[in-house]
C-alpha cells in the first residue's frame, strides 16, 4: 500500500520473531528505557503497537481495561502479541484508515502521520526488548530509511515532550538501522555496555 504499512508489516514479524524468544526469567532485567524494566517495557509495547494500532486504524480508544494488564503473565503472551498485530495489519491494510484525520486526544492528525509515529513505536520498542534481552533486532535498509524519515521529521518535537533523549553521535558508516536507533536517543551500544 505504501512504505509505511510495508515497514509495518516486516516490524511486526521481527516484534513477534523477538516475543517468542523471550524467557520468563528476563522480564525483572534493565532495559535501554531507565524507567522501565523488561516486563513493563513489554507490556508497554504490546499496549500501543499491537492493541494502540489497530485502534487508531479503527478510530477508537484503547478501552480502559487493557490499560493497566500485565500481558506477559499469560503463558502464550508472545503468541496473543503475534495475532494483535496480525488484527492490527489488517486494520491498517484497508485504505479507508489512511485517509482523513485522526483525533490523537490532544491533537488532529493525518492518518499516515499517525501511522508513521506508531511504525517508530513498534520498531524502536522492539529494539529495546530486542536489546534487553540478549536479542539482535533486524529490519531492511527500506525499513530503517522509513523509520528514519519519521525519527528525522518529528525527533524535534518528540524531545521537547521527553519521548526521546538526545540523539547519539555515531559514524555515518554506520548501518541505516543503527543510525535510526541513534537518532532516537538511543545507544546502540547499550546492550553492550550493561553486560561489561
Amino acid at each position: 500500500m505504501n512504505k509505511i504499512f510495508t515497514a509495518l508489516t516486516e516490524c511486526a514479524a521481527e516484534a513477534t520473531r523477538v516475543a517468542r524468544e523471550i524467557r520468563p526469567g528476563q522480564l525483572s532485567g534493565p532495559t535501554p528505557c531507565p524507567e522501565f524494566d523488561t516486563r513493563v517495557l513489554i507490556n508497554h509495547w504490546v499496549l500501543y503497537s499491537s492493541y494502540g494500532l489497530e485502534c487508531r486504524a479503527l478510530r477508537q480508544v484503547i478501552p480502559d481495561e487493557l490499560t493497566g494488564r500485565d500481558f506477559t503473565a499469560a503463558p502464550d503472551w508472545a503468541e496473543d502479541f503475534a495475532a494483535q498485530l496480525d488484527r492490527a495489519l489488517r486494520a491498517w491494510s484497508d485504505p479507508a484508515a489512511w485517509e482523513g484525520d485522526i483525533d490523537l486526544g490532544w491533537a488532529t492528525t493525518p492518518a499516515a502521520d499517525v501511522a508513521g509515529m506508531l511504525l517508530a513505536e513498534l520498531a524502536l520498542h522492539g529494539w529495546d526488548v530486542a536489546s534487553a534481552t540478549g536479542q539482535q533486532y533486524r529490519v531492511s535498509e527500506e525499513s530503517a530509511a522509513t523509520i528514519q524519515q519519521i525519527i528525522d521529521a518529528s525527533g524535534k518535537e518528540y524531545r521537547e515532550f521527553g519521548g526521546f533523549a538526545a540523539v547519539v553521535d555515531v559514524a555515518d558508516t554506520e548501518d541505516p538501522w543503527t543510525r535510526a536507533v541513534a537518532a532516537s536517543g538511543r545507544d546502540p551500544q547499550w546492550a553492550s555496555a550493561i553486560r561489561s
